[in-house]
């Protein structure tokens, strides 16, 4: 048996041995809160899989990671998919901040808030946006001031994900007005959990609110938190949202437990019929075949891209992958909603429908911004324009 056959048995006894029924398919998945209580056999599975190092399984060992090379990750969330496991841990502490601090952060940051995030101790959210600085971000105006040990701050962020059970955010501060916009920012972070930081959720028509609006009056950042020099934050920040949006394109490759395109499948014979043991009705089975193809070709697609990545950082290119997965993940959120018919227009609490059915009209709706977030589409179109195909501005 080869070395990588050995990894494969050996993984697949342990998931088998050790992973819990109730992080086997669709279902909460842990994002570091220590605001959120986790259900006991949703805490033991992030717990086991922490001590194997495989809620980060790239990363050192030396910081809470697995160590694993990219094949045997591979490896790893093929087993994971195979028995339905979902991830023990997501967020923008392993997909954002994480890789970023490991790129950029001092040794005593990295020490101090990487095996946290490994062991899903910490969720992070992210200070970026601002009511006048969306797509042009480096016209933001949240200020840090420095006051000798630390940094005072003052100003608001909008569309902060999570802030509301966050426990630290990464943030961009503008700490010389004098110079140019993209001169004059740093890279923070700060903790939520002081008295200068007051968050309101932002009610959206999906019924939840995982964004917010974020208010600084004289918050306070340690000197120890600034992130790569002073006044250069802004190739911090772009570097992370390159993490970013290799995430939400899906090239971190992480697990995600459950086969959509098996979900959809199930979804239609149960509402539009079965026949035969197929779907009844030729046009959906098409719709369903053609989506499909273009997710496993989406898929080999960002699994070459991994292996051809030499250096293992992401670069412009991710952009491609953002503006397609993220259109792959809209249009199937869309695709189920309407297999559905009727029982796909519930919304919120809405009587006479089914979790399962409620579910299916969040997602549908929930699922657009994908195509905003981590940058809009357009802005992703203008960056492989300018970057990836090298075209005049």
């Amino acid at each position: 048996m080869s070395e990588m056959n050995e990894f494969r048995a050996e993984v697949a006894g342990w998931l088998d041995e050790n992973c819990p029924e109730a992080a086997r398919g669709p279902g909460m998945i842990a994002n570091g809160s220590s605001k959120i209580q986790l259900q006991p056999e949703l805490a033991l599975w992030l717990d086991r899989m922490a001590e194997k190092g495989w809620t980060v399984p790239t990363w050192p060992k030396r910081y809470g990671g697995g160590g694993l090379t990219p094949a045997e990750t591979r490896i790893l969330y093929e087993e994971m998919g195979k028995v339905g496991a979902r991830p023990p841990l997501m967020g923008m502490g392993t997909s954002m901040i994480g890789p970023t601090l490991l790129e950029y952060g001092t040794d005593q940051q990295k020490e101090h808030h990487v095996p946290k995030i490994a062991r899903g101790e910490v969720q992070w959210c992210q200070g970026y946006s601002e009511p006048n600085a969306g797509s042009d971000l480096a016209s933001l105006a949240t200020r840090a001031v420095d006051n000798g040990d630390h940094y005072v701050i003052n100003g608001q962020k909008i569309w902060t994900s999570g802030a509301a059970t966050a426990d630290w955010m990464f943030i961009l501060v503008r700490t010389d007005p004098d110079a140019p916009k993209h001169d004059g920012i740093s890279f923070m972070l700060l903790t939520m959990n002081q008295p200068g930081v007051t968050t309101k959720p932002i009610r959206l028509i999906s019924g939840s609110s995982p964004f917010c609006e974020t208010f600084f009056d004289d918050a306070i950042a340690q000197k120890e938190d600034l992130v790569g020099e002073l006044n250069k934050g802004w190739t911090v920040g772009k570097r992370l949202l390159q993490f970013e949006r290799s995430g939400i394109g899906g090239l971190s490759g992480g697990a995600r437990g459950v086969d959509p395109g098996r979900s959809l499948v199930k979804i239609a014979k149960k509402y539009v019929g079965e026949s035969d043991g197929q779907i009844s009705d030729p046009a959906v089975r098409r719709t369903l075949l053609d989506m499909n193809m273009k997710r496993a070709a989406f898929q080999l697609t960002a699994k070459r891209a991994n292996e051809e990545n030499k250096s293992g950082i992401p670069g412009a290119a991710t952009s491609i992958f953002k503006l397609v997965g993220a259109a792959l993940q809209r249009d199937t959120a869309d695709l189920k909603r309407s297999l559905m018919g009727f029982r796909g227009l519930g919304a919120h609490e809405t009587i006479g429908f089914t979790a399962e059915e409620l579910k299916a009209t969040e997602e549908f709706l929930h699922l657009r911004t994908t195509t905003i977030y981590g940058g809009s589409n357009e802005i992703q179109a203008n960056i492989i324009a300018k970057r990836v195909l090298g075209l005049p501005e």
